[in-house]
């Protein structure tokens, strides 16, 4: 299921980022933990934004977790233009030596900011290779 705009431009600050990643993530089929794990909060937050009861901008923590989500969905629309291979990418095992035949999406839910960088920055590689 793609998302109108495979490269969302939105202020990462605001309500509509949320709701652009809970798009990313349905697409995804993501868990609520899958979810949570990769904005890096707390339950309480994470059903509060999932709620819609932004009430204050995000903060930075969240805010790079959301743009390097939303640059790897952009990248993956790129790389597999048909939506859904572009969507299942993550949850496929990759022999790639930075997931070892593990998925991304295990790099990604690690709760390791570093290495959701690490999943950008390798399709960022693949997109200019």
């Amino acid at each position: 299921m793609a998302l109108e705009n495979a490269s969302p431009v939105v202020d990462l600050e605001s309500p509509e980022a949320l709701r652009v990643f809970f798009r990313i993530a349905q697409a995804w089929g993501l868990s609520r933990v899958e979810r949570l794990m990769l904005l890096g909060v707390d339950e309480i937050t994470f059903a509060a934004f999932e709620a819609g009861e932004l009430t204050a901008k995000l903060d930075d923590a969240t805010t790079a977790r959301l743009s390097h989500i939303f640059a790897i969905y952009s990248a993956l629309q790129v790389l597999l233009p048909i939506p859904e291979r572009a969507d299942a990418w993550i949850k496929q095992p990759n022999s790639a030596p930075l997931f070892g035949g593990a998925r991304a999406l295990d790099r990604m839910v690690s709760g390791q900011f570093a290495d959701l960088a690490l999943v950008r920055q390798y399709l960022d590689a693949q997109l200019y290779a």
